[in-house]
């Protein structure tokens, strides 16, 4: 089995160095600057074939979180509220001013974690494939989460995730350790119903119509920022406040839809609206 998450315009890559992490991040571009956070196993690549119509107007800064990628993995657990904590020492550390901030699953998580807790700091949010319970996903995903362990390598050998990490890994041999952390925070109970209540930054949700969870969680989730409750009206006076915007994308599933061209153009749709 094999995938291209790479593309042939490479940006710059770096190290930072915040709350005791190496972090790796590439910059690509140039514009109103982006911060793009990638999926569970994998890394920034794995938006290689978006990145150029990404990058026409935007500064995209391609971060490789805690024990993925170039990111080697530091003693304490896959958190994505922790992660935050990374994403927003990145942004002071790179003098951006209010980032948008760009995630998909574990990335989207975070970068919605990142508006959570530092509205200051980020401009406009995109939570892409970002479930907000662990019920909201399917059951037989819920199964198949569970069986993520170290345990798995073997069974993982021929996946583009496990290829990429052996690619480009500090320490490749890390792997199992990897897998081990994530079954442990996939196994974790959770609830952000109050913290997507709590937005404060213009906020799109994008999903697959085919994604982990079914499109009707999404909805609930554009719910709670006051989205989907009425008519929106010939002028837009029904939309819901603070900008906040759904986007259900058709013919994708959560393993696609990260590299979707329907999924830049929503982004960018979204983002380069005119901002008061």
């Amino acid at each position: 089995m094999t995938t291209d998450w790479t593309t042939d315009t490479k940006g710059t890559g770096q190290y930072a160095e915040v709350n005791g992490i190496n972090l790796y991040f590439e910059t690509h571009g140039a514009g109103r600057p982006m911060i793009l956070l990638h999926g569970g196993l994998g890394s920034g690549e794995m938006f290689g074939p978006i990145l150029p119509v990404l990058t026409e107007r935007h500064q995209v800064v391609a971060v490789d979180l805690q024990g993925h990628g170039r990111t080697a993995d530091i003693d304490r657990p896959i958190d994505i509220r922790l992660m935050a904590d990374d994403i927003a020492a990145l942004i002071d550390h790179l003098g951006l001013d209010r980032p948008d901030v760009v995630g998909y699953s574990l990335g989207g998580g975070v970068a919605l974690q990142t508006a959570v807790k530092y509205p200051a700091r980020v401009g406009r949010l995109v939570a892409a494939s970002a479930n907000i319970r662990p019920d909201a996903i399917y059951p037989e995903m819920r199964a198949q989460q569970g069986q993520v362990s170290a345990a798995a390598v073997e069974f993982m050998k021929d996946t583009p995730m496990y290829q990429l990490y052996q690619r480009v890994a500090p320490r490749p041999e890390d792997f199992p350790r990897l897998l081990d952390k994530i079954g442990e925070s996939m196994s974790k109970d959770f609830d952000f119903t109050e913290e997507v209540r709590s937005l404060q930054v213009p906020t799109l949700i994008v999903a697959a119509d085919a994604d982990m969870a079914p499109p009707s969680h999404y909805v609930e989730v554009f719910k709670l920022l006051g989205g989907g409750l009425r008519d929106g009206g010939w002028m837009g006076e029904g939309r819901p406040d603070g900008g906040h915007a759904l986007a259900i994308l058709p013919r994708l599933t959560h393993y696609n839809i990260f590299s979707s061209p329907l999924f830049a153009a929503v982004t960018l749709a979204f983002l380069d609206e005119e901002r008061s």
